[in-house]
């Protein structure tokens, strides 16, 4: 298949010279997506849109989502007490399109907000770092890295939209009820990959997968984490799935970095219960290529985007532990309807536009809702260090309509 052979290299360089000649899948899907030169998010290879992209996300379909967004961003400056700056952090901006729709709304709509926001990109993928920084160069934006942010210093709110389902991850098995995780080993030696130019034909490396005990204690307090037992018999022999202690990591970062404010994930998955319920015996593992989707990540090595759904009881509850309240969990369409997406849809009769465009627009919009779609992907909302006043506020996209 379309793999791209220097990162294949590299990937079976690094299995032969691990002390067991295999690395976790975590390892594997990490070099895949975030390889410096050759992964899909570190390269030209990453694609996002309609027009020959390998996927989209809620902001290509039309601005309305990033107002939506703004609306709710706004009621939590007010809720915070308009604080100077009030500090938005999108983590992983893609195209850049979310902070631009944001950016504008507020330009055109609340300028009292817009000099008092100071909005913060943290970017991985040095392709969209650079697409992004030439769609917003005319706005006020800044990237950094999120470990350069200092400990307690952002008042205002961390965000993402479709990034942690992209953050690599462990794969386990379970063998005679015990937890075994799944190791990536290659059928190649390490004379034959470091061979001296090695012709453009030659076969690339295949990645075998292999099962043996677990890489490190965590996968088995990740399920203490989310009340999952493993050992209660309902799960069968054979199952398999994925462990994502890197968005752990990630959040206990991130609420080490929020001095008071909230915290907003948008994703797709599920609570554990359903996450890891037995008769999801082959796990949430996702591959995305030219808009077709399969479970394959040994082919388009580099070439295609590799997801995971995403645990939000494991957020919750180690966003605990970090101090971060839980404010709420919704549906996307049922956030965004709380937020004024109904009234849009309901305006977009009396707008003078030529009919393509309205019927167009509706398209979109009934796209956010779909429950089967983008309108069933996951909003958390968590918080920290927030008065009791401030959380006797409820936040306008949680208050569902009776």
């Amino acid at each position: 298949m379309n793999s791209n052979p220097l990162l294949c290299a590299a990937i079976a360089h690094h299995i032969t010279t691990s002390p067991q000649q295999r690395i976790t899948f975590a390892e594997f899907m990490d070099m895949a997506l975030y390889h410096p030169e050759h992964g899909y998010y570190s390269s030209d290879a990453v694609k996002i849109g309609f027009q020959g992209g390998d996927f989209f996300t809620s902001p290509n379909l039309s601005p309305d989502f990033g107002e939506l967004l703004a609306e709710q961003f706004l009621q939590m400056w007010e809720i915070l007490g308009r604080p100077v700056p009030f500090s938005l952090v999108e983590m992983g901006a893609g195209q850049g399109l979310l902070a631009l729709h944001i950016l504008k709304y507020y330009q055109l709509q609340y300028p009292d907000f817009f000099t008092a926001l100071e909005y913060v990109i943290v970017e991985k993928s040095p392709t969209l770092r650079q697409e992004q920084q030439q769609r917003l160069q005319d706005l006020p934006v800044r990237w950094c890295n999120l470990k350069d942010i200092p400990s307690n210093a952002i008042a205002g709110c961390f965000f993402s939209n479709e990034l942690i389902d992209a953050f690599p991850v462990h794969q386990f098995t379970l063998e005679s009820g015990e937890l075994r995780e799944i190791y990536v080993t290659t059928n190649r030696d390490e004379k034959e990959i470091n061979a001296p130019s090695p012709m453009p034909y030659a076969p690339l490396p295949s990645f075998i997968e292999v099962a043996a005990e677990p890489s490190t204690p965590q996968l088995a307090e990740y399920f203490d984490l989310v009340g999952i037992d493993l050992t209660s018999g309902a799960y069968p022999d054979g199952y398999r799935s994925e462990i994502n202690l890197a968005a752990l990591s990630w959040l206990s970062i991130v609420a080490d970095r929020l001095q008071r404010g909230y915290v907003l994930t948008i994703d797709y998955g599920y609570p554990a219960t359903r996450y890891y319920n037995p008769r999801r015996s082959q796990g949430t593992l996702q591959c995305y290529y030219q808009h077709r989707f399969h479970d394959n990540p040994y082919i388009n090595v580099g070439q295609q985007d590799i997801t995971a759904h995403v645990d939000f009881t494991a957020l919750e509850r180690w966003g605990d532990r970090c101090g971060l309240k839980n404010v709420g969990f919704i549906q996307q369409g049922l956030f965004l309807m709380a937020l004024g997406l109904g009234e849009r849809i309901a305006a977009i009769s009396y707008q003078k536009q030529p009919l393509s465009q309205l019927l167009q627009r509706r398209q979109a919009l009934h796209q956010l809702l779909d429950p089967t779609g983008l309108g069933g992907f996951g909003v958390l909302i968590q918080s920290k260090n927030l008065q009791k006043t401030e959380i006797s506020q409820p936040l306008k996209g949680l208050t569902v309509p009776e």
